[in-house]
């Protein structure tokens, strides 16, 4: 699904899913629009502008990941600021990208995402990763071991630690010497485990247990 309120972007970047093979569900130029629209054809990736005529993506993205829990938010906006990407990611959007990105760039990092793989513009990565280590350093955040929490495999537990230093699910594989689906298949398995919804709720939880050190 694609929500811009620009209608020539909007059908710009539709036509370029298509031509790639994706089936596009729906498009929206209005947030409070594309919540229920989205409610109803159910994405599986939704690529989100920024700036909304009515609300912002931001809000969007609370909607959406409340109707649709499991649904994967790519933002595809002109506005590079850490506190918009910071709103962004903290609202539960996978990734973020500026719009200046290349074509086949985009292309990659919505296949990406529909795998559950945080996408950023390069730059941004960084600056979510430091923004979860700041919070994780602040006060009542639990960085040992803790016994109530849902066991993981030695197996899960390094895959974790590697999702927490910002290595790509490609890296993860080549490091461990496993096979891409067999990475994913750990990432998804912890997912589950520790009730989370996707990567970047992953590497959160890493970093805030000292699992990136």
């Amino acid at each position: 699904m694609v929500v811009d309120d620009h209608p020539m972007w909007r059908e710009g970047v539709a036509r370029d899913l298509t031509e790639a093979g994706y089936l596009v569900v729906a498009t929206s130029g209005e947030g409070q629009q594309a919540i229920r629209v989205a409610a109803a054809a159910r994405p599986d990736v939704v690529v989100l502008d920024l700036q909304l005529p009515d609300i912002s993506g931001v809000e969007v993205v609370r909607g959406l990941r409340a109707a649709l829990p499991e649904v994967r938010v790519l933002m595809l906006s002109a506005s590079g600021e850490q506190q918009s990407v910071l709103d962004a990611v903290k609202a539960g959007a996978t990734g973020y990208l500026i719009k200046s990105t290349a074509p086949a760039e985009f292309l990659d990092a919505v296949r990406r995402t529909a795998a559950g793989e945080p996408v950023f513009t390069p730059g941004l990565a960084g600056l979510v990763l430091g923004e979860y280590r700041r919070l994780a350093a602040g006060p009542g955040v639990v960085t040992g071991s803790d016994p109530g929490a849902p066991q993981l495999t030695d197996r899960e537990t390094e895959v974790l630690r590697l999702v927490a230093k910002g290595l790509s699910y490609k890296q993860i594989a080549q490091r461990l010497g496993l096979a891409h689906r067999t990475v994913q298949n750990h990432v998804q398995n912890t997912l589950g485990k520790l009730q989370l919804h996707n990567r970047v709720e992953l590497t959160r939880y890493a970093i805030e247990r000292g699992l990136d050190d």
